[in-house]
């Protein structure tokens, strides 16, 4: 498995973020970003997971809740990847593909943009 301490993997989630055109990150609404090391016990080996209401699906509803979450995990990055440009790309993707989710775009289209 690739070594990359926790501070330099949130530092390249970072600037995966910092990478998003700010046009789309002006319309992100109440969403928070976390780095975790591992999924939850049980769960299959995910890069990142999108907990929340899509912008898409929320109506008037939509108050006084707490911020959807986007979680992107180190661990199964690291051990996929066997270069640090490959958890660069690796961690790019996994951060477009859970705002995507954010903004309502399901797995099959992103996969059909190549963002699996």
């Amino acid at each position: 498995m690739l070594e990359m301490s926790r501070e330099e993997f949130e530092e390249l989630v970072g600037e995966a973020l910092d990478r998003i055109p700010p046009e789309l990150t002006r319309l992100m609404d109440n969403v928070a970003v976390f780095v975790e090391d591992e999924p939850p016990a049980g769960s299959p080996p995910l890069l990142g997971l999108y907990e929340g209401t899509p912008l898409t699906e929320r109506g008037e509803w939509y108050a006084g809740v707490l911020p959807d979450r986007i979680t992107i995990y180190r661990g199964p990055t690291l051990r996929m990847c066997r270069t640090r440009e490959q958890v660069i790309a690796e961690t790019e993707i996994t951060v477009v593909h859970e705002i995507a989710h954010h903004f309502g775009i399901d797995d099959a289209r992103l996969h059909a943009l190549g963002y699996g």
